[in-house]
């Protein structure tokens, strides 16, 4: 599992975080079972129902849904939706940002592009 709590931020939705990471980088496939909220209580030593509230915000989302009886299971159809929402987070973040920015620096396209291709080179 693996989750440093940030204080700035509401421990559920960093739950619900880390469950989305375990997703995306494949720890937790779809139709697999997520940790029960008593075990993520546990674990990070929170409010089983503040993990709760980690959770059920990833099944209002359909990342989620609920076997009656059994637990949460991640949605088949989960990791690509994730992807596509991260992809888009990403984009807002940090690419909108880095071309104002180079924008601001007179930084034209071609400069900015020739950074990022060195930039992904490892020398």
């Amino acid at each position: 599992m693996g989750l440093m709590i940030d204080n700035t931020r509401p421990i559920f939705m960093q739950i619900a975080e880390k469950i989305e990471d375990d997703i995306v980088e494949g720890r937790l496939p779809e139709e697999s079972q997520v940790p029960s909220t008593n075990q993520f209580a546990a674990f990070y030593q929170i409010n089983p129902a503040t993990a709760a509230k980690g959770v059920n915000l990833l099944v209002d989302q359909g990342i989620l849904y609920k076997k009656r009886g059994i637990g949460m299971f991640v949605a088949a159809g989960a990791r690509a939706e994730l992807l596509e929402k991260r992809k888009h987070q990403f984009y807002e973040q940090y690419v909108v940002t880095m071309i104002r920015e180079a924008a601001k620096l007179g930084i034209t396209k071609e400069q900015l592009t020739e950074m990022i291709r060195k930039g992904g080179s490892t020398s």
